[in-house]
């Protein structure tokens, strides 16, 4: 058995903020704006290489959600993502089929049979359409 490294305690409470989620595309621009009407959400930066996408200002979301940030990078994506998004709807089939009009499609990357669908987006990452919580 290996021993693990001591991990200093960090300061309370933690100075650190998660910021962002970092996308890599090739078009940020196109890739934000398939994002920016699946999720509802605003641009508030835009350069050639990089674009930012923010909750709508003043919703439940706005300052808790981290912002999505979508870079240039010279490559298409070729591997499954090491982190995806999951997503929580109120009506997954509806959501599913808005997503498929916007330019998403379902994939499978070998899920089997499950309550969430898995997507891509028109850049090719992954991402989830989880079932409806039941209503409380």
């Amino acid at each position: 058995m290996t021993d693990l490294p001591t991990i200093p305690t960090p300061p309370s409470p933690p100075t650190l903020r998660w910021q962002c989620v970092c996308v890599d595309a090739r078009d940020p621009s196109l890739i934000a704006a398939f994002w920016e009407q699946a999720l509802g959400w605003r641009r508030t930066h835009e350069e050639d290489a990089e674009v930012v996408l923010e909750p709508p200002a003043g919703s439940p979301e706005e300052g808790v959600c981290p912002d999505l940030l979508f870079l240039r990078v010279p490559e298409d994506k070729a591997v499954k993502n090491r982190l995806h998004l999951d997503l929580r709807p109120l009506d997954q089939a509806a959501e599913v089929a808005r997503l498929e009009a916007l330019g998403a499609r379902r994939i499978d990357i070998g899920q089997g049979e499950t309550s969430w669908v898995v997507m891509a987006d028109p850049d090719g990452n992954e991402f989830c359409v989880l079932r409806a919580l039941p209503a409380e």
